[in-house]
C-alpha cells in the first residue's frame, strides 16, 4: 500500500490522490500539517532522494521565513525540514521502500502502475 504525505490543500497532493483513486490503488494519507513528521522519517527519505529534491525552495513558507537570505547548507536544510514540515516538496509517496517526491503523471504511471 502507498503511503502519501502532504497537506490536504496542496494541488499536487490532490492530483496524486485523484491518480490513486482513478487507478484503484490503495493508499494511506498523512497530513503533516496535522500530524508533524518525525525527523527520522525525513532522514530516511534523504537516504533515498537528494536534499534538493525534498527541500522546497519555491514554497511560500521558504519565502516567509526568508531562508534564501541565509544561504543554507544541506545540513541546515535538513534541520529546517525537521522543524518546518511545510518546506517539504509535496507530495511524498512511499511504496515498498521507494520514495517519490512531487507529482508527475509519467513518474506516477511508471512507479505505481507497473
Amino acid at each position: 500500500m502507498v503511503t502519501l504525505y502532504g497537506i490536504k490543500s496542496c494541488d499536487s497532493v490532490k492530483k496524486a490522490i485523484k491518480f490513486f483513486k482513478e487507478n484503484t490503488i490503495e493508499y494511506t494519507f498523512i497530513d503533516y500539517k496535522n500530524s508533524p513528521l518525525e525527523c527520522a522519517t525525513i532522514k530516511a527519505w534523504l537516504n533515498k532522494v537528494e536534499i534538493t529534491t525534498l527541500f522546497n525552495a519555491r514554497s511560500t513558507t521558504y519565502r516567509n521565513l526568508k531562508l534564501k537570505d541565509m544561504n543554507l547548507s544541506d545540513t541546515q536544510k535538513e534541520e529546517w525540514l525537521c522543524k518546518e514540515n511545510l518546506l517539504i516538496k509535496r507530495p511524498v509517496a512511499e511504496l515498498n521502500g521507494a520514495v517519490t517526491v512531487g507529482f508527475d503523471i509519467k513518474t506516477y504511471e511508471k512507479e505505481f502502475l507497473s
